[in-house]
This record gives structure tokens, C-alpha cells and sequence, in this order.
């Protein structure tokens, strides 16, 4: 097994750098955090954390392991990602001609409840989804899990929307305050009720967030 990383997203995140030319601070948007503009409008911060986190070191180890030349066009690696049937919308090619997708729980039509059932067959623990603790793009549901279930997880995730209303409040360039939920509420403010329980039927919050957690090159 080989394990890539690009290093710590929190502390890259929340860093604080000073410019060359000496006109001032900024930080790296890396989380697609919503925006509540001072004009009353809203926005939404860069979406680095994918490509510059997953995809990029996952093909930069493809090439290394896979003898990959430089400027090869032929396809010489074929990466196997596990995206299950339910989520068939976030399946995409490869950006290299090197490399190949393919995706076998697609190709089997397994679901995330077949996978879960295949892992309880097979003696292995419950896994934990593996969208990053704080990603804006969480359902109220699973802000709602996380809360309920891991309440220590959740508590980290109020903290880094802090950190980074904070470390972003001190970048000259940024004028807006970043939050992580689309209701633009402080995380343990957020009514994370049901609709149901709400006595309201619109699904908009989940329809927004709706396969949007990640471009598939996590796990299941």
C-alpha cells in the first residue's frame, strides 16, 4: 500500500504570509467556504482543495510507480476509484493521457450500502466517510451526524470556521467573513432540524450540497 500527502490543509489553511513587495498579508483559500459579503451579497471562497490535496499527489505517485516518461501520450496506468453506483454524477476522466479511470463499484452498481454490507461480511469495521471534518459542501445531515455522533469532530470544525473568519479578517484582499454552512451562520448556530421536524418541505440546503463533497478521489 502507498499513502500520499501534501502535508497539513488546517495549518495551510489558516497561515498567514506576508507579500514580497511588502504591501501586505494574505492566505491561501483552499475550502469553498460561502462568503458574507459587506454589501449583503454572497459569494463563495476558491475550491483548491481537491485538485492540490488529492488529485495532484495521487497522479504525481501514478506517474512515479507507473515509469510514466515525460510527455508520454499513450495510456500506461489505470487508476481504480472508488466511487459507489449512488454517487455515479461525480465520476470524471482522467486530465492526463497517460492514465486511464475506471470505477469498479460503478461497474458492479454497488451502492454505499452495498459497500457497508460487503465490510460487515467480510469482518471488517464500519468505515467512516472520508469527506475532510469541515467541508462546506456537508449536507445538514451529515453536519447533523457529526454533531450527534462526533461531537469532537463537529467541535473542531466550529473552531476552524473561527480560525478562519479570523486568519482571513487580517488579509488586506479579503472583505468579506467566510462561514462553512450556505446559511452563512456560525456552524453551532446552524438549525440543523430535519425538514420534517421543521414542519417545512424544502430539500433546498441538501439539493445544494447534493454530490458536490468531492471530485472522487477519496474512498467510499
Amino acid at each position: 500500500m502507498i499513502r500520499v500527502t501534501r502535508g497539513d490543509m488546517t495549518q495551510e489553511s489558516l497561515l498567514i504570509k506576508q507579500r514580497k513587495d511588502g504591501t501586505g498579508c494574505w492566505s491561501k483559500s483552499l475550502i469553498p467556504a460561502f462568503i458574507q459579503n459587506k454589501d449583503g451579497t454572497r459569494g463563495i471562497m476558491g475550491r483548491a482543495c481537491t485538485y492540490s490535496y488529492k488529485v495532484e499527489q495521487l497522479e504525481r505517485a501514478a506517474r512515479l510507480h507507473g515509469k510514466v516518461k515525460r510527455g508520454q501520450k499513450n495510456v500506461t496506468v489505470t487508476q481504480w476509484i472508488g466511487i459507489s453506483w449512488d454517487e455515479i454524477q461525480r465520476i470524471k476522466p482522467s486530465r492526463v493521457a497517460w492514465s486511464q479511470h475506471r470505477w469498479p463499484l460503478v461497474e458492479l452498481r454497488m451502492g454505499r450500502r452495498d459497500c457497508l454490507k460487503w465490510m460487515e461480511s467480510h469482518g471488517y469495521p464500519k468505515p467512516p466517510r472520508s469527506a475532510c471534518v469541515y467541508c462546506p459542501f456537508h449536507s445538514d445531515n451529515e453536519w447533523r451526524r457529526l454533531r450527534d455522533q462526533e461531537p469532537e469532530e463537529f467541535a473542531r470544525s466550529v473552531q476552524f470556521e473561527k480560525d478562519l473568519q479570523a486568519v482571513k479578517a487580517k488579509t488586506e484582499r479579503m472583505r468579506g467573513v467566510p462561514f462553512l454552512h450556505p446559511s452563512l451562520v456560525p456552524l453551532d448556530q446552524v438549525d440543523f432540524r430535519t425538514d420534517i421536524e421543521r414542519g417545512q418541505l424544502s430539500l433546498w440546503l441538501d439539493e445544494q450540497s447534493f454530490g458536490n463533497e468531492c471530485e472522487g478521489m477519496c474512498g467510499v
